[in-house]
């Protein structure tokens, strides 16, 4: 399974409740946090809440 790297580039202050809330379940809070998660239809729905606020590129596979 693919894996992809997600980091939070943008502050969540200002952002609509449930903006933070995605966030947080991605494991993201501060700006330049990462985290490496497995690419699945639930995630691809999260990404898509905050396209702003995080980057996401393809995991290195080690």
């Amino acid at each position: 399974m693919a894996r992809l790297k997600v980091t939070q580039v943008r502050s969540a202050i200002g952002t609509k409740p449930k903006q933070r809330g995605t966030l947080r379940a991605l494991g993201l809070g501060k700006i330049g946090k990462s985290n490496i998660l497995d690419d699945k239809p639930e995630l691809q729905g999260m990404l898509a809440r905050v396209p702003h606020l995080v980057t996401v590129v393809p995991a290195e596979e080690s």
